[in-house]
């Protein structure tokens, strides 16, 4: 861990301002031997925070549930074990809302009513929006400020209430499968591949910023693929390389793609 870091990986000032506050919080948890949390970051921001911080023991990033795409930096103390993470007093909070089934909010629904209703998107993680009710995660200080403000998402009235983070429904993502081959794992191969548009399409999509690896930007068409990770494409959508399998009789590679429907 070195303060110095910052400015090797900071791409702007915002990203400098950011950086700098995230290893007060965490470096003055881990010279008190207390605990320390960040607010909710998005996977770009995870990505700065661990080229910064490193793995050291005691630092989890952590949304309330397994596979939560935004994220705190928790500092827990030896004295802690990772389970504490769940108990009553965690940094992140899990609230449901429940509605009337026939008014079907949607993600995009909650997320501006939250704005709207004075929020700020630091401080709120994954929304999961299931058929009857909405479960999403704040953290622990805005929870109460949330409680009393959030009553509706549009024209949709809700019933709010906190309940604990075990008790949180994730729903499934829903994906299209899409098996093909190529000849190499570059990105505009597999954002070509995913999308059904043309290579050189999709290296303009690479090209003029609008492509993600994991939440980092990336602007070479070539950068190679991992089995596992997650690209955006702005004004596309969302992919994952869900599987690399071996080489077809004409020597190219078979793969299996996740659309996010």
């Amino acid at each position: 861990m070195d303060r110095s870091n910052i400015e090797k990986i900071a791409h702007t000032v915002e990203d400098r301002m950011l950086l700098a506050k995230l290893w007060d919080k965490i470096n003055a948890g881990m010279q008190k031997n207390i605990p320390a949390n960040t607010c909710f970051l998005s996977p770009r921001e995870l990505e700065m925070a661990r080229f910064l911080f490193g793995e050291p023991e005691g630092l989890y990033a952590f949304g309330g549930y397994g596979d939560a795409e935004r994220k705190m930096l928790i500092y827990l103390p030896e004295y802690l074990e990772e389970s504490s993470l769940y108990d009553e007093d965690s940094p992140c909070v899990c609230l449901r809302t429940t509605f009337y089934q026939g008014d079907s909010p949607n993600h995009r629904d909650f997320l501006g009513a939250l704005m709207g209703a004075g929020i700020g998107r630091e401080t709120v993680g994954d929304i999961c929006v299931g058929k009857e009710h909405c479960d999403f995660f704040v953290t622990q200080e805005i929870a109460p400020y949330v409680l009393q403000n959030f009553t509706s998402a549009g024209r949709t009235k809700l019933h709010i209430e906190q309940i604990s983070l075990m008790e949180a429904d994730i729903p499934e993502p829903e994906v299209k499968e899409i098996r093909d081959t190529m000849a190499s794992l570059r990105l505009d191969s597999v954002i070509s591949s995913g999308f059904r548009i043309g290579r050189s399409m999709a290296a303009q999509h690479v090209t003029s910023g609008k492509a993600a690896i994991d939440g980092l930007p990336c602007e070479k068409p070539d950068k190679p693929v991992a089995e596992g990770c997650k690209i955006s494409v702005r004004g596309l959508g969302k992919i994952k390389l869900a599987q690399v399998n071996g080489r077809t009789k004409k020597d190219r590679i078979s793969v299996v793609i996740h659309r996010y429907v």
